[in-house]
């Protein structure tokens, strides 16, 4: 089955509240909160000090170790804190504070690079590694950490993931419409450093118009090399997984606690391949992103390029302000996101979306008994039979937990979509695998 995988839930997108929205660079901050942990892996070190003024793209936190990740200044002005601040993960992380100086230029002023098809391997991991940039689809792995798999593990093929299967983002189909160039180029960036032979471009059946640009995009480019294929994915969530996809694209299965270099294979998704075009054609470190906002509560929904740091209630008047108080606001996608307490919170690297929901939206139903009907078994993507791991996590039997496979689920929350007993199955598999990971 090379186009498709076991499982999954079909919600619905919403997507047509920004899809044919494009991308607007209209707001620069006049504040912006960095934390120096937006990435797997260690924190960044800060290397600025309170009172230290900074230009836009200037290094403020290095990263400590291979697996970490640099974090740069994304608007010129003065450092007025380095604190624990709270992040759209909930947790108080040790950000910098920058504000704006009058006078200082805020645009990033491209370096001069050389041609990146004379650059070596190890000077565009170098450049991709200085840059910070890490995943964009939500996982926000360190990308020069994905692009040096281990001896013994041979990468013959990379996939841009263009599925964006979370209903209501549109961030990575308006890039794929208006920047498939540039996303190519960063494509055959990844592929020169992995050295694969194949490049697969892997998008949705419900995209068209980005299909479209970016079978048009590979026409027109001259290649003498691994010329992209394009692949149109039945539209299924959680098709954008990582594992997914790379069943559909190639028919192969990463194994339980494995990586896709387990089977020859690197996935990026379209927003992280453009951050490589900007890192490597010019020096550009990863100082914005596109994010989708959007929601039937705020006036004018809207697909942003948004300053990393940018405080959420600064950006109130961008979108128009409310039509309706929220009842819910999520930071990523509402299948896999995370509810905010307030909107004091910045944007991250990992920021893709935020959604605001109204009170009509949201299902408050009550947790019912389970009626054993399998449905979650059948959804679970992983295989996975989610009611009899929730029960051992109630009875805190965490090893037997382990034994039914918990640490393989990774949080797609279909089992919890179509549970008719509105068993919060998702929140059990999160509190069980935190119980393990701290050793329960």
């Amino acid at each position: 089955m090379p186009y498709g995988f076991y499982g999954g839930v079909r919600p619905p997108a919403f997507k047509t509240l920004t899809s044919d929205k494009t991308i607007r660079k209209v707001f620069i901050p006049k504040r912006v909160v960095v934390p120096l942990s937006q990435h797997v892996g260690a924190p960044a070190e800060p290397v600025v000090a309170v009172g230290e003024s900074v230009e836009v793209g200037a290094l403020i936190g290095k990263a400590a170790g291979f697996i970490s990740s640099s974090v740069h200044a994304t608007i010129s002005g003065k450092v007025t804190g380095i604190s624990y601040s709270p992040t759209p993960t909930s947790a108080r992380i040790l950000s910098v504070s920058i504000q704006s100086e009058d006078g200082h230029d805020q645009e990033f002023k491209a370096k001069e690079a050389k041609a990146a098809s004379i650059l070596s391997k190890e000077e565009i991991l170098n450049t991709i590694k200085d840059s910070g940039l890490v995943g964009l689809g939500g996982a926000a792995f360190p990308t020069h950490v994905k692009l040096s798999p281990p001896k013994g593990k041979p990468v013959d093929s990379v996939i841009l993931n263009g599925a964006e299967c979370e209903p209501y983002l549109t961030c990575d189909y308006r890039l794929m419409i208006e920047k498939p160039n540039e996303i190519l180029k960063g494509l055959e960036v990844t592929a020169k450093v992995l050295g694969v032979k194949d490049i697969y471009i892997a998008i949705e059946d419900n995209k068209s118009l980005a299909i479209d640009a970016m079978e048009k995009a590979v026409r027109a480019m001259n290649y003498e090399q691994r010329r992209p294929k394009i692949v149109v994915l039945r539209t299924r969530y959680p098709q954008g997984a990582e594992k997914q996809v790379i069943k559909s694209v190639l028919n192969r299965i990463v194994p339980a606690g494995g990586l896709p270099m387990d089977v020859g294979c690197v996935v990026h998704n379209a927003g992280t391949v453009f951050a490589v075009y900007e890192a490597v054609y010019f020096r550009k470190p990863l100082i914005e992103r596109v994010v989708t906002i959007t929601g039937r509560c705020i006036k004018e929904p809207v697909n942003l390029c948004v300053r990393i740091g940018t405080i959420l209630s600064d950006l109130v008047d961008v979108f128009g302000g409310f039509v309706e108080e929220p009842e819910k606001i999520i930071i990523g996608g509402p299948m896999m996101g995370v509810a905010q307490y307030t909107m004091d919170v910045p944007l991250t690297k990992g920021t893709s979306g935020v959604i605001f929901l109204s009170k009509g939206q949201i299902d408050k139903s009550s947790e019912n008994v389970c009626i054993r009907c399998g449905k979650c078994i059948e959804v679970c993507p992983m295989g996975l039979v989610p009611t009899t791991i929730m029960y051992n996590t109630k009875k805190e039997r965490f090893a037997e937990a382990k034994g039914l496979g918990i640490m393989n689920c990774f949080e797609c929350g279909a089992c919890a979509y179509e549970c008719p007993a509105k068993i919060p199955l998702l929140d059990y598999m999160k509190f069980g695998k935190s119980k393990i990971q701290n050793g329960k």
